[in-house]
């Protein structure tokens, strides 16, 4: 799975930056909540950045320009060469993958791992792990994955009753199997790709992100939903180059509307991706069975 993943990516890699409205949403809200909760504190040096999934780097010159020296990592080659190529200063590239990473314990401050990049992994639970090592105590971790129960699997369920007449291309039998599964459980599933291939996600609980986090020796401290409001329209239809006069102008108040209600309870529940910042904990206060 690893390799078909790659050369997805690889598949788009110079045109990666080039957003959806899907995404432009998406990446506006991770990119504010990045600058806000893994800014270094005040009076104290940045230290070292580690952004996982860096794809071509742009959350690393985030990372980059709040202070911290930045390594991306990322598994796609067609990716970290873009992302060499347009190198911001105090960033490192390198081609590793998120569940073997090349790095000693403890070796950074902060860790990003965003645009649903543990939701393409074939072991998160091992991602985790590993990301817990390579963070010292004290650190932070900004994650974000795709949630389970968002309106776009309402809205995959409608277009598998309807002939797939929004474009999911995921068959009814496919998500009836996959719904009878136990409630806190996440699972995999095939969505349409943008041009490039069907994309195979892992959509997630709340419940068992909360217990790979855990094992991991990473304690939550917030939670916010992105895509909950604005999942109001199917993300099939958002998925495209540009939207209709009428149906931009919709979706522009439902963006104003989904940060607003981003960090609510209801919204972590329905959103369609869900994002956490957690902290390390140091050893001896490990929740988890390791």
């Amino acid at each position: 799975m690893r390799e078909d993943i790659a050369r997805l990516f690889d598949a788009m890699a110079e045109s990666y930056d080039d957003l959806e409205p899907w995404y432009e949403h998406l990446y506006a809200r991770l990119h504010a909540i990045l600058r806000t909760t893994l800014a270094p504190a005040r009076g104290r040096p940045p230290g070292r950045a580690l952004d996982v999934g860096c794809g071509t780097g742009f959350q690393s010159a985030i990372l980059g320009e709040i202070g911290y020296e930045v390594h991306g990592v990322d598994i796609s080659p067609g990716l970290v060469k873009v992302a060499r190529r347009r190198r911001p200063a105090r960033a490192w590239f390198s081609l590793a993958s998120a569940e073997d990473l090349p790095f000693p314990a403890a070796a950074f401050d902060v860790v990003n791992c965003c645009g649903s990049t543990l939701s393409f992994v074939e072991r998160p639970e091992r991602a985790l792990a590993e990301i817990g090592r390579v963070l010292r105590p004290g650190g932070s971790l900004l994650l974000e994955c795709e949630h389970k129960w968002s309106l776009d699997l309402a809205w995959a369920f409608l277009s598998s009753l309807t002939r797939d007449s929004l474009g999911y291309r995921t068959s009814l039998a496919e998500l009836r199997r996959q719904l009878a599964r136990p409630l806190r459980e996440g699972f995999w599933l095939d969505y349409a790709g943008d041009g490039a291939g069907s994309m195979r996600l892992r959509l997630f609980t709340l419940a068992e992100l909360a217990t790979m986090l855990a094992r991991a020796g990473i304690r939550p401290c917030r939670r916010w939903g992105l895509h909950s409001v604005t999942n109001a329209i199917p993300s099939t239809v958002l998925h495209r180059t540009g939207l209709g006069r009428g149906l931009g102008v919709v979706y522009r108040a439902l963006r104003v509307l989904d940060v607003a209600v981003a960090s609510l309870p209801p919204a972590v529940a329905l959103a369609n991706s869900v994002v956490i910042l957690g902290q390390r904990q140091p050893l001896d206060s490990r929740d988890g069975d390791g």
